[in-house]
């Protein structure tokens, strides 16, 4: 897989990094067009078009029975490749088959389950497991906070390039605030430490650290959860402090909740949905949640009321005016 049209790749790679997409994005468009091009028996893009795509992505729908928002993803990528590498925008769409958009009901904690699960975390994980609960927040936009983001004047985070690529303002929570504060100044020590040693840089956003190279060396950008060890940047090969690893966080809530015996098919996101599960339970208005979790569209967020532990509950069905 490695070598498969290596220097095509690199040449899509390229394209990415110059746009600042997040390396996330770059390993799941690489991804989807080394899965295209081995689809069409490895056949080099240029020699292909609408067509072919058309085909791998109904593959995709009809065969591999892919979510619609995957489906995007590999359309995406695509796009990509040939507007920004191949410049040839492909055609001839017409038969593509959509997949099956599936509205799944979200999983939802109690609130006992919620405290439960937290007490069997400590120290950082604790934090991050708290927020995720306290703010609604999703794992990535969690442990991609930076020092900047928090406000302790007027109690709220500020979410930078969430899903979407959209900012937005949530709630910090009162408990969370002498914790975070004390867990900041553990932090401040290190970076001091690590800018001692050399290695006090951190990754910028975007071209920030084109237009402003000394920034990444400012206390206000660094990382507010960083990893344990330094790492080297793939972009640039400096040694850095990159922000705590998502998965480590995912693979001990998983065990909290194990250790709970709770048998819900519980995450991480759980602890989202139950955030806004719960503020409605709560009475807070659909479209404060909507702002709170960064919802484009306001249909998103109902599907948190089909959850709600009072609904069914407060209905008065008509059986019982015979029997009243």
């Amino acid at each position: 897989m490695k070598s498969l049209n290596s220097s095509f790749l690199v040449s899509v790679q390229e394209a990415i990094r110059i746009r600042h997409y997040s390396i996330r994005t770059e390993e799941a468009y690489l991804s989807w067009i080394k899965r295209f091009i081995l689809f069409h028996k490895k056949r080099h893009p240029d020699t292909m078009g609408g067509e072919e795509v058309q085909q791998f992505l109904n593959y995709l729908a009809l065969e591999r029975h892919v979510a619609s928002a995957t489906q995007n993803q590999a359309l995406n990528a695509l796009v990509f490749m040939y507007r920004h590498v191949i410049k040839q925008p492909f055609e001839n769409m017409d038969r593509l088959i959509y997949a099956k958009r599936k509205i799944n009901i979200p999983t939802v904690l109690t609130k006992t389950e919620i405290r439960s699960i937290l007490s069997q975390l400590s120290g950082i994980q604790w934090l991050l497991a708290s927020l995720l609960y306290g703010s609604g927040l999703r794992v990535m936009e969690c442990v991609r906070l930076r020092v900047k983001d928090f406000d302790f004047n007027d109690h709220t985070i500020t979410i930078r390039n969430g899903k979407g690529n959209k900012d937005r303002v949530v709630t910090l929570p009162e408990p969370l605030e002498t914790p975070i504060s004390n867990h900041l100044k553990v932090v401040f020590d290190q970076f001091q430490r690590d800018l001692d040693a050399g290695h006090g840089k951190v990754l910028l956003p975007n071209a920030l650290a084109e237009k402003y190279p000394l920034m990444n060396t400012e206390w206000a950008w660094q990382y507010a959860f960083p990893s344990a060890k330094l790492s080297i940047a793939p972009h640039n090969q400096i040694i850095h402090r990159h922000h705590y690893s998502e998965k480590t966080l995912q693979k001990v809530v998983k065990s909290a909740i194990r250790k709970c015996k709770i048998h819900k098919m519980a995450s991480c996101h759980t602890f989202r949905h139950s955030f806004a599960t719960h503020l409605l339970e709560h009475g807070c208005d659909i479209r404060t949640v909507q702002e709170q979790l960064g919802h484009k569209n306001v249909r998103t967020t109902q599907i948190y009321t089909h959850v709600l532990k009072n609904g069914a509950n407060n209905v008065k069905y008509p059986l019982t005016d015979l029997f009243g």
